[in-house]
């Protein structure tokens, strides 16, 4: 038989956006079947969400929780790629990897593939991304699907799959690495900041602006 924790978790979206207060959309189901989280904590589920955890646990309906965000349209993270620095920060960031992009080359976002977690905001040192409401009209469960709810689980599965491998590569040791130990947190302050120094380079290569 299935779990309650497992039945919530079903039911909820999958933006894996965190603003529930949870790392992800398990993390809050756990914590919803635990009852140390109440049913009205996630704005991208809205009010038929709430509906549908009230179901599942037997608790009372609730108007959604304003300290955890408000139900609205379905936004999707543009990318400004005359600003983008290449810094990656925002791929480390998006749950589902719907960003793609090396190392100092322009990122851009898979549009079927994003959530609208809003994660990739925070963590642009340049602030080159926005976002763009893709359901006018349409908020909570109206502005998603189950399939896409799906469909967003099974890239956040492969995602952390990824980010494990990449750390265990990351902590293989080699010879460079021996002789001059960098922690993750350094390396991307490195990238940061030597992105930082061309993006300043090219601004005041940039001719300036024609007077009106």
């Amino acid at each position: 038989m299935i779990g309650l924790a497992a039945r919530i978790h079903s039911a909820l979206p999958q933006t894996q956006c965190t603003r529930c207060g949870y790392p992800d959309c398990a993390g809050y189901a756990q914590a919803v079947a635990d009852g140390a989280a109440n049913i009205n904590q996630c704005p991208p589920g809205g009010a038929e969400g709430i509906a549908r955890l009230a179901g599942l646990t037997g608790r009372e309906p609730l108007p959604l929780d304003p300290q955890f965000g408000t139900e609205g349209p379905r936004a999707m993270a543009v990318i400004d790629e005359a600003w983008c620095i290449g810094c990656t920060l925002c791929l480390d960031a998006c749950p589902t990897d719907a960003i793609v992009g090396i190392n100092k080359r322009m990122h851009t976002v898979i549009e079927a593939h994003c959530t609208g977690c809003e994660l990739c905001i925070p963590v642009c040192p340049v602030d080159c991304i926005s976002l763009e409401v893709e359901t006018p009209g349409r908020t909570g469960w109206q502005a998603w699907s189950d399939a896409q709810a799906d469909a967003a689980l099974q890239r956040y599965k492969l995602h952390g799959v990824h980010r494990r491998a990449d750390r265990q590569q990351a902590n293989e040791p080699t010879p460079a690495a021996a002789a001059e130990p960098q922690t993750a947190d350094t390396r991307k302050r490195s990238i940061v900041e030597a992105a930082l120094a061309r993006a300043r380079a090219a601004s005041q290569r940039r001719p300036p602006a024609a007077k009106p």
